[in-house]
């Protein structure tokens, strides 16, 4: 049901968390000014512009999951425990469908991860996607006693858990509680697999940001190992105050004004993608001030909620 509603439209739009533009020249002076290390943001504001987003019918929020912050790596993500906000979310949204992107399974138990995705699953209203990943840090895996090269061997097996492959192995009249609908498997890259058993074995996937054409070839790619399943991205956006100002190309995505991302967005329809998540962190503007623009002004041309 969450992969359908997040893909019933001709393009949906989505926000990555955190919703916090401190990769901007006002949020890099707010950042030395509160004392934050680079890529930490401020959360302060968390919770009202989530609640904000979902009234104004963004079709996803999404999740990132940091398990250790890294200096040299340099983004924390959304700072929370990923399954813990997730909860949390669920109860303080009512539309937005919750994804992840992506759970690091190498280092989770696969069990745990499958009860944690049902009981959000059940709490929210069935409104998660469940991204999954493989994991590219290596200085993670030390720390969690997990070798690196053999984290596409561990990401095979914890898929077997959350697709319940592995359920004989439990004794007559156990069961993992509670018993939700499971949620779709989305995979971010390849996941150090084949992309034919990506293909057969994942419901979407979770592609990088890039240009219209990269996504045209990525989805024709996917679309030769996976049929017509449902292809994501993202796209970093710091949107232009002049509604016709031209577009300029960043690192992940674009500054550009609404009219130009209408097409920018239409260009990545063309291409095959189904949804885009917009990441806010090199914005600008205020958040609140460009969520709003985003639903009066770029909503409108493709989500039909």
């Amino acid at each position: 049901m969450s992969l359908q509603r997040l893909t019933s439209g001709p393009l949906t739009l989505g926000l990555e968390l955190a919703l916090d533009n401190d990769w901007s020249p006002a949020g890099e002076a707010a950042r030395l000014r509160d004392g934050r290390a680079f890529g930490v943001p401020d959360l302060s504001e968390h919770l009202q512009r989530v609640q904000l987003a979902d009234r104004l019918g963004f079709r996803a929020l999404w999740l990132r999951d940091v398990p250790l912050y890294d200096p040299h790596f340099g983004d924390a993500g959304q700072v929370f425990e990923m399954f813990t906000y997730l909860g949390y979310l669920a109860a303080s949204t009512q539309h937005a469908l919750l994804g992840t992107a992506a759970a690091v399974l190498p280092l989770r138990m696969p069990w745990l991860v499958r009860k944690a995705a049902a009981s959000v699953q059940q709490l929210s209203g069935d409104r998660l996607l469940l991204g999954v990943a493989s994991g590219d840090r290596p200085v993670e895996y030390p720390l969690f006693g997990i070798p690196f090269e053999q984290r596409g061997e561990a990401f095979r097996d914890a898929v077997a858990v959350l697709r319940g492959d592995q359920d004989a192995r439990l004794d007559a009249g156990q069961a993992l509680l509670p018993m939700a609908t499971p949620p779709p498997l989305l995979v971010a890259g390849l996941a150090q697999q084949r992309p034919d058993w990506v293909g057969q074995h994942m419901d979407a996937w979770l592609a990088y940001p890039g240009t219209p054409e990269d996504h045209r070839r990525r989805v024709g790619l996917w679309r030769e190992v996976a049929g017509d399943k449902p292809y994501v991205s993202f796209l970093h956006l710091d949107l232009a105050e002049r509604a016709d100002e031209p577009p300029r190309r960043h690192r992940f995505g674009l500054r550009v004004g609404s009219q130009g991302l209408i097409a920018e967005l239409e260009a990545m329809q063309a291409a095959g993608v189904n949804h885009i998540g917009l990441n806010l962190r090199r914005n600008q503007a205020p958040v609140e001030e460009t969520l709003h623009r985003l639903a009066e002004e770029v909503l409108p041309a493709f989500d039909a909620g």
